[in-house]
């Protein structure tokens, strides 16, 4: 008998798959990770065949004969208690011929099974890595550097050491130590046991001429971190590396010229234990090896992006001498292992906020045994090192008698409001649904996701722009190009336009209710579940539409970005914004308009509003080669203040006006100087009573 496939929409906005077999009691529920895809299927049923029927991205070009292992998952054991599922060891079945022989031949890891040869046997949580996936997801986290001096931490000095003599009792390093003050006025310098291993040889070699390279750290000494007989101009690198709860992004770094030599990115491989960071702390607290399971996780995807980086640009892992980390806090103390918990409950207190400095391999980085990791600072709270990050990229300080607003949208925002050297800061919880996630149609942007949308208002009819197709829908040729990466879903970005252009076409009203076939006289407005959806694009294959769920979980997060402005305008007595500045990867597909229709930002003119790109992985590219910016920033840090505004008494009275869309010119001059929205209310009780 064939499985019957029925889709379900769930309360948090999201359609899960559930197949009905020939016996229920057989069933097993099956979630996939990070794309959050789940249905039961019956037990015996292969990983593989489990993502086929459920569409999940997975790999597989041998036919499921265990020949390709392109379809290599992670089963997850452990409580899930935000997916409702206890995910066993003995939910799979045992390792069969033909995963030991990968396992023993081509290193197939303790982790990691074959899904086309592991079987379902309960309920189960799989991890689908990137390197399993179809379509990989883009990371778009480009940097815009403003200018700076190079200045790297790390520094090369050739010498001459004088030779022993049989009447001096100076050591080798004695003597090396002496050559670096006469030199280069070097007064004291440290090396560890590793370095000092190979002096005596290196020396002799270069007939005591040697080039060495110090790590300058702070006011401590300079220590040595490597060291070549005769002259050589060694080759350096550093990492920049921007640790989102989403995303990781690095930039490789030439530390000797100050070049950038690439950049990749990684999903983080920890978002299978909660889209958002207070899931992972929750996971930190119920589960006994939590902290050691998110922290591992962690630094094993770091690892591998390293390698990855590396590998590309053909440079050897020992050449990297330095990584500079910037985080949030939550982040920030998972990378360092330390557990977040206090971070989950008010008052908020950080263990650690000022930068650190330590070895690499200190927390399992595999780089040069000698290189070092540097932390910026974070601010306090729930303001983190990212916070601190984008002040060092943007330096709005030095912007005299200029208010400037920088709002770093992610799944948690964090907000600055500089006027000169006085800098106010606060984090607001937006949630995921302004990246995609929470809403029904909603996936993250990669190939297949609708990022861009216009809705005439006159027709009420769609056309849209698709990841990885250059052709808008209604364009020549749209059909055959897209066909390539297929239509699957909606983006951050798209669904901000697509909001944006509902109001304008006056199929949405103030309050965020969805007009009626009737009310607005287009057949894309369709009926469901006592409200009313607007159907975006169709197919065979899928049917994309923004409900009202969606409208609510975009009105939540605009409306906490709504009350934490207006929080700290008031608490900074400043009653003017300059400039509106939306960093990070989000920030920059954002299109201001449409930001401005919806109120995602304060009411401005469009000139006002500027994309910067990631300016936090910018930040820490200038810290990595500007080590004068570091100690600028733990200055900057200790005078920002720091407000909790969910804590304030007017925060509540501020979210309920922000969860309006725009509609009077009082409250938004400048919006309504460019705009005409539309006044449509679509509340029939409402209407109902002021017939009365």
């Amino acid at each position: 008998m064939a499985p019957l496939v029925q889709e379900l929409q769930e309360d948090d906005g999201k359609k899960h798959k559930i197949i009905y077999m020939d016996d229920k009691n057989s069933f097993a529920t099956i979630v996939f990770t990070p794309s959050g895809i789940r249905g039961r299927v019956k037990k015996g049923t292969t990983i593989l065949e489990a993502a086929q029927t459920l569409s999940v991205d997975l790999n597989s070009i041998c036919g499921a004969r265990g020949r390709c292992s392109k379809c290599q998952v992670e089963p997850t054991f452990g409580e899930f208690s935000k997916l409702n599922i206890l995910s066993k060891h003995v939910s799979v079945s045992d390792r069969n011929d033909t995963e030991i022989i990968y396992r023993n031949k081509f290193h197939l890891s303790e982790e990691r099974r074959l899904g086309c040869q592991t079987k379902i046997l309960g309920d189960l949580v799989v991890d689908v890595p990137e390197d399993s996936q179809i379509h990989k997801q883009i990371i778009k986290k480009e940097t815009n550097l403003r200018d700076f001096s190079l200045n790297t931490s790390v520094k090369a000095f050739y010498i001459e050491v004088s030779e022993p003599q049989l009447d001096s009792l100076e050591s080798d390093f004695d003597r090396l130590r002496a050559s670096l003050k006469k030199d280069w006025n070097v007064e004291e310098v440290t090396c560890s046991i590793n370095v000092l291993k190979d002096l005596q040889e290196k020396l002799r070699k270069g007939n005591w001429k040697v080039t060495i390279l110090l790590y300058y750290m702070g006011n401590s000494a300079p220590e040595i971190v490597d060291i070549h007989s005769g002259y050589s101009e060694i080759p350096a690198f550093g990492l920049a590396i921007d640790l989102g709860s989403t995303s990781i992004a690095a930039t490789l770094c030439d530390l000797n010229s100050g070049k950038i030599i690439g950049s990749m990115g990684i999903m983080n491989p920890q978002i299978r234990f909660g889209e958002d960071v207070m899931s992972r702390v929750s996971y930190c607290m119920m589960e006994e090896k939590g902290l050691a399971t998110l922290n591992r996780v962690v630094i094993e995807g770091l690892n591998e992006l390293i390698v990855k980086i590396t590998e590309r640009h053909q440079i050897r892992l020992d050449r990297v001498f330095e990584t500079v980390f910037v985080a949030n806090p939550i982040m920030h103390h998972l990378l360092l292992g330390i557990n977040p918990k206090e971070l989950g409950q008010a008052p908020f207190p950080l263990a650690f906020s000022d930068s650190l400095n330590f070895k690499s391999k200190d927390i399992g980085l595999n780089l040069n045994l000698e290189g070092y990791v540097y932390t910026i600072p974070c601010i306090g709270g729930h303001v983190g090192a990212d916070a601190a990050s984008v002040i060092i990229a943007e330096q709005p300080q030095k912007l005299e008698n200029t208010t400037t607003l920088l709002v770093d949208i992610g799944t948690n925002a964090e907000i600055l409001l500089a006027k000169g050297e006085e800098i106010f800061a606060c984090s607001c919880p937006t949630g995921p649904a302004l990246e995609g996630a929470q809403i029904s149609a909603g996936q993250r942007a990669a190939p297949g996701a609708i990022e861009r949308v216009r809705i005439d208002p006159i027709s009420k009819e769609p056309s849209f722009k698709v990841i990885g197709c250059e052709q808008w829908s209604n364009d020549k040729g749209f059909k055959e190009n897209v066909s390539k990466v297929g239509i699957t879903g909606i983006c951050g970005s798209g669904i901000i336009e697509a909001v944006a252009e509902m109001r304008l076409a006056g199929l949405l009203d103030a309050n965020g209710l969805i007009g009626s076939g009737a009310q607005t006289g287009s057949n894309r407005c369709i009926s469901s579940d006592r409200t009313n959806s607007y159907l975006l694009y169709s197919d065979s294959k899928v049917s994309l539409s923004i409900t009202n769920m969606d409208i609510r979980a975009i009105q939540l997060a605009k409306a906490a970005l709504h009350a934490s402005f207006k929080i700290l305008l008031e608490k900074s007595r400043i009653n003017r914004i300059d400039n509106i500045v939306l960093a990070g990867a989000f920030g920059s597909q954002i299109s201001p308009e449409h930001a401005l229709i919806i109120g995602l930002v304060p009411d401005a003119k469009v000139s006002q509003i500027v994309a910067s790109g990631n300016s936090a992985g910018a930040g820490a590219i200038i810290a990595l080669l500007d080590k004068e910016s570091r100690k600028e920033i733990s200055s900057i840090v200790k005078r920002v203040q720091k407000i909790e505004t969910a804590v304030e008494p007017t925060f509540q009275k501020h979210f309920m006006e922000g969860s309006s869309f725009p509609n009077e010119s009082s409250i938004h001059p400048e919006l309504f100087k460019f705009k005409n929205i539309p006044d449509v209310n679509f509340n029939q009780k409402r209407q109902r009573r002021s017939a009365r």
